[in-house]
């Protein structure tokens, strides 16, 4: 748990904010973002206890608004709904839990604002976070990196006809075949191939009774007298057999057991033979490019195939990340200046959760750190440049600039220490938390320009390791909507010929931006529409192996 003179800070905001009413005249009518409508009719929602609602999402294609009176044109139907979350549920705007239901209460799986068909999904709320962008930054990098991770939406959500602010639509980690894609286990697989997946299984807070998971056989290896504790998420507690329970355990004992052996090394039988490696390295980059202190301890996510697919632990998806990409007091050396090693939070702290600290000997191996840094070196040049940092954050500062207005109506915590205890300045104004946010980025990467360890890069074998998903990464135009002019950027993470086209709805070209063979590298590219007239228009990204299409909008 965050200590506890953040705990006190927590309930002593808490206090004041409630005090002040949390302008709840602030009424909403309309947005460019989706809506999301919750009648409980007039039960309270509750901690981890789903009570019946009626949900209703609306989403009109831009440059259309939304309006809360409109018909539930995305979803309009029953659900139940609970408050969810440890920390973030102490915070006055409450994050929630919801699954789609039918007429008889049973699981209803739909699509929802292009999220793939699912029953279950997640509100995130963003009181602790002030720019609306940490989580779904980190979730969009992990993703890029070539990883199932969580779709998200920015949405706003009213319930019980109040409006309660900017919220993140995402998907529940579980295993499905539309989210973390392994084989499901049943009852009747305890033996053989069977048995060995597939599991999801994370490191947590414990739920206090000792049957939701297990306690490590290994202390962990930067905190001998500690031992961590995973959790059962996928089969649930309530539903893993006793064998499953013994081979998962047995699997993460191993392990720990070929890291403290004289081959743990070995490329066949050491660590290799049970890590999927390069993925492990993808999120020791994304946790330490953050610098998420909750990383390693806390909502972190494993997944286990069958052994006849591929039987090595994967790390991820990721998950809770309103902790970081900022300065705060949590055992960081020079925490105020955006340096400090993430993955030696547990070690100094001695704080709980306790991750394995598997990373720790994992950076021993000077194979895994050369690899390391050919990897880190690769997405600095792509999803991890500067250029790609300041159009995602501005495409989402657009997006929600009408939106934000009323979120800190809502919530006026602008200025003010809320949440996480931060040690810098808090800006008075969005648009200052978002410069800030900006700069924080530019000073922790650099810094990890200068110490991620690993040399020589051309000897690594980079066969192995994942490629990134596409050649080609097309940011979103900046601004959207636009008048008359706006950017268009992309990224090339090799040579390749180009083409960048705009159209009309009807699928006629109106201009020709990009037709040429491009060296790998960012581009931004402008694009002047002062001879169209007002409507939606498509601009269509081409490479080798790549395409996308996307849509802008031109308001004059």
């Amino acid at each position: 748990m965050h200590n506890n003179n953040h705990i006190i800070l927590t309930i002593i905001c808490v206090f004041f904010f409630v005090s002040r009413n949390y302008g709840q005249s602030e009424i909403l009518e309309s947005s460019n973002l989706p809506l999301i409508v919750i009648d409980t009719h007039g039960k309270s929602i509750r901690n981890n206890v789903k009570i019946d609602a009626r949900i209703k999402i609306i989403y009109n294609d831009p440059p259309e608004q939304n309006y809360v009176s409109d018909p539930g044109n995305i979803y309009d139907g029953n659900a139940g709904i609970e408050i969810r979350g440890t920390y973030s549920a102490t915070l006055p705007q409450k994050p929630y839990a919801f699954e789609t239901r039918d007429s008889l209460g049973n699981n209803l799986n739909v699509p929802i604002l292009n999220l793939k068909a699912e029953n279950d999904w997640i509100l995130l709320a963003n009181y602790n976070d002030k720019t609306f962008i940490r989580n779904i930054l980190a979730f969009d990098l992990f993703a890029k990196m070539g990883h199932y991770q969580p779709s998200t939406r920015i949405c706003e959500v009213v319930v019980n006809n109040v409006y309660q602010g900017i919220y993140i639509l995402t998907e529940k980690i579980k295993r499905d075949k539309n989210r973390v894609n392994i084989c499901k286990l049943t009852t009747a697989d305890t033996s053989g191939d069977d048995v060995t997946g597939g599991y999801i299984i994370k490191i947590d807070y414990d739920d206090g009774t000792g049957n939701d998971g297990w306690q490590g056989s290994y202390p962990a290896i930067d905190r001998t007298s500690s031992r961590p504790y995973y959790i059962y998420t996928d089969p649930k507690p309530v539903e893993i057999l006793d064998k499953q329970k013994f081979y998962i355990q047995s699997f993460i004992k191993e392990i720990d057991s070929v890291l403290r052996s004289s081959g743990w090394k070995d490329p066949i039988n050491g660590y290799r033979k049970y890590l999927n490696v390069p993925a492990f390295i993808d999120y020791f980059i994304l946790g330490e490019v953050s610098r998420n202190v909750d990383a390693y301890k806390k909502s972190a996510y494993f997944y286990k195939d069958r052994d006849d697919k591929d039987g090595r632990l994967q790390p991820g998806p990721v998950w809770d990340f309103d902790w970081a990409w900022k300065n705060i007091n949590e055992c960081l050396v020079d925490a105020i200046d955006g340096s400090g090693w993430t993955y030696l939070i547990s070690s100094v702290c001695r704080s709980s959760p306790v991750p394995p600290g598997w990373v720790v000997k994992l950076l021993d191996d000077p194979s895994f750190t050369n690899e390391l840094y050919t990897r880190y070196n690769q997405l600095r040049k792509t999803i991890l440049s500067d250029g790609y940092f300041n159009h995602y954050i501005d495409s989402v500062s657009a997006l929600v600039s009408e939106a934000q207005v009323r979120h800190y109506q809502k919530w006026p915590i602008l200025g003010i220490n809320v949440g996480t205890p931060e040690v810098d300045e808090q800006p008075q104004t969005y648009e200052g938390e978002i410069q800030k946010f900006k700069n924080w980025i530019s000073t922790r990467i650099h810094w990890l320009d200068s110490n991620m360890p690993g040399t020589n890069p051309l000897e690594v074998n980079t066969q192995n390791m994942n490629p990134l998903p596409y050649n080609s990464i097309l940011y979103q135009n900046y601004p959207n909507p636009f008048n008359p002019k706006t950017k268009l950027s992309f990224v090339i993470s090799h040579s390749s010929f180009v083409t960048l086209k705009v159209y009309d709805v009807l699928g006629n070209e109106v201009a020709s931006l990009v037709n040429e063979k491009k060296p790998a590298g960012e581009y931004e590219i402008d694009f002047d529409a002062s001879d169209l007239t007002s409507g939606i228009y498509l601009y269509k990204l081409q490479t080798e192996n790549y395409v996308e299409t996307k849509k802008m909008i031109l308001i004059k």
